[in-house]
């Protein structure tokens, strides 16, 4: 059975001490209280990259143009113990964007060096495909969780 498609986008600047990601505490919903990828559910009739685009716009107040989204590969995540969670996610990165980036009732965004996540306050999976993707090397990922919901049970780089 496939989990429902989710689509994240990961903005990407250059800061003081180097690159920089914006990432968000979530504020309600699934993941509460955790650091995450901007993003969420794919809607029937959009694409990915449509998905990515207006749920950045409701977390963060950016405008995005789907067009110049870089795709970033996928992550297929599985919650064996509570299949609903189950997830097919579809990744991009972009540079390009306007508007001024702000919280949302869902997300209170905030950036980190790349090369210092905030790994401690995100899912445990985070740190095992998140630096791939913010090096520019696509790739797709398979996760499944432990019987905890928190823990990785195992993980499979797919490709390529």
């Amino acid at each position: 059975m496939m989990g429902s498609p989710v689509a994240l986008c990961f903005l990407l600047r250059e800061g003081p001490g180097g690159r920089e990601v914006l990432l968000g505490q979530k504020k309600r919903g699934f993941g509460r209280g955790k650091i995450v990828g901007l993003g969420g559910h794919v809607e029937a009739g959009e694409t990915p990259a449509e998905a990515a685009v207006r749920e950045l716009a409701e977390e963060a107040g950016v405008v995005l143009d789907a067009a110049l989204l870089t795709p970033a590969g996928t992550v297929d995540f599985r919650f064996p113990v509570r299949p609903e969670w189950d997830m097919e996610c579809t990744m991009f990165t972009s540079s390009v964007w306007t508007g001024e980036i702000g919280e949302s009732e869902e997300i209170a965004p905030a950036w980190y060096p790349v090369d210092r996540l905030p790994v401690d306050g995100m899912w445990q999976d985070a740190d095992h495909w998140l630096p791939v993707v913010l090096s520019g090397r696509v790739s797709d990922f398979y996760v499944e969780m432990a019987e905890d919901n928190e823990t990785v049970a195992r993980f499979v780089v797919l490709g390529p």
